[in-house]
């Protein structure tokens, strides 16, 4: 079909490249490939900035002069924000959580860029953070009383408007693998707030991936799968009803592999680091430690144990995140 897509802003580097891992594929028995999203651009890489396309051409249709966003003290999220809040002309606030808000981290990685950007940081607890819609929403109220055009992102741009992203890259991941020889295929990617699993799940269905042999599979990196059913599930229901578009989605169709948050969000385990280290020596390719890293330990832990797991072909979907093995320095040390 023809997806009729909303109005986006150039941001991303797209289309990204699907490249076969050779090696690692020998080693694991499995064909395995991997969709290049870590090169959307520089500054803007990874997968946040495709969802950020829709949502800042929804706060420009807005008039908006300034976004307010949300997420972990070396959130990717809010550095593509406000990166590309600065790009396009408008204001960033990002409310990063820490445990001590009185003493944040120091400005390594994510934070570098983020100040580097001009973003305004509110750093906050997590116990603050469990309520951040309506810090967000406070923090919108006064902007406007101060005579500024506000405009929310949620936590990770996972909300309908952003899962347009998703879609997108669900469209452009089918072309790619219409050049490929058909045969079942499982894409797995990790899953941190759901809008890029809602974004994938809605394209593959408007797709019709499911009759051609082609399934998803996330790997939740914090929280538990009945957390991201409902999340995502309730992203797709929120899409359907705001364009009309008829994807047929359950939560049937939602599938996580859990298990593997490991010591929690943005904790990382030796054995964790140790797969991170290994494929950037097999293959050049970087993972994150948050989100993507954790992903890729849970495939290749599937894997070793039953090489079918996920069918004949894998396709790992690289969301990015590498400024965030900076502040992981030092776990990552005794590896090299």
């Amino acid at each position: 079909m023809t997806i009729p897509y909303p109005d986006r802003v150039p941001l991303a580097r797209t289309p990204t490249p699907l490249e076969r891992l050779d090696r690692t594929s020998e080693v694991l028995g499995v064909d395995l490939w991997i969709k290049r999203d870590d090169l959307t651009g520089a500054e803007l890489s990874g997968n946040k900035v495709r969802k950020l396309e829709f949502l800042f051409a929804e706060a420009r249709a807005q008039g908006a002069d300034t976004v307010l966003t949300c997420g972990g003290e070396q959130s990717n999220h809010c550095r593509a924000t406000a990166l590309a809040a600065t790009r396009l002309g408008m204001r960033a606030v990002l409310f990063l959580r820490t445990a001590d808000p009185a003493a944040p981290p120091e400005a390594t990685g994510n934070i570098l860029l983020d100040r580097m950007a001009g973003a305004e940081i509110r750093w906050i607890t997590p116990a603050e953070y469990s309520r951040r819609a309506g810090i967000l929403a406070a923090a919108a109220d006064e902007l406007a009383r101060a005579g500024r055009r506000p405009y929310v992102i949620p936590e990770g741009g996972s909300n309908a408007v952003g899962s347009w992203g998703y879609v997108r890259g669900a469209e452009e991941l089918d072309e790619a693998l219409a050049a490929l020889p058909t045969r079942p295929t499982t894409v797995v990617y990790a899953c941190g707030s759901g809008g890029t699993g809602a974004g994938l799940i809605l394209g593959g269905a408007l797709l019709g991936w499911a009759a051609r042999g082609v399934r998803l599979a996330g790997v939740n990196v914090c929280d538990d799968r009945d957390y991201f059913v409902r999340a995502i599930g309730g992203i797709c229901r929120d899409f359907t009803a705001r364009t009309g578009l008829a994807a047929g989605v359950s939560d049937a169709d939602i599938d996580l592999v859990d298990g593997y948050v490991g010591r929690g969000y943005a904790k990382s385990r030796p054995e964790e680091l140790a797969e991170i280290v290994a494929l950037s020596r097999r293959e050049g390719v970087l993972l994150d430690p948050v989100y993507t890293g954790k992903a890729w330990f849970a495939l290749v832990s599937e894997l070793r144990r039953d090489r079918s797991r996920f069918g004949e072909r894998v396709v790992f979907m690289h969301t990015g995140g590498i400024y965030g093995l900076f502040p992981a320095a030092r776990e990552l040390a005794p590896l090299l």
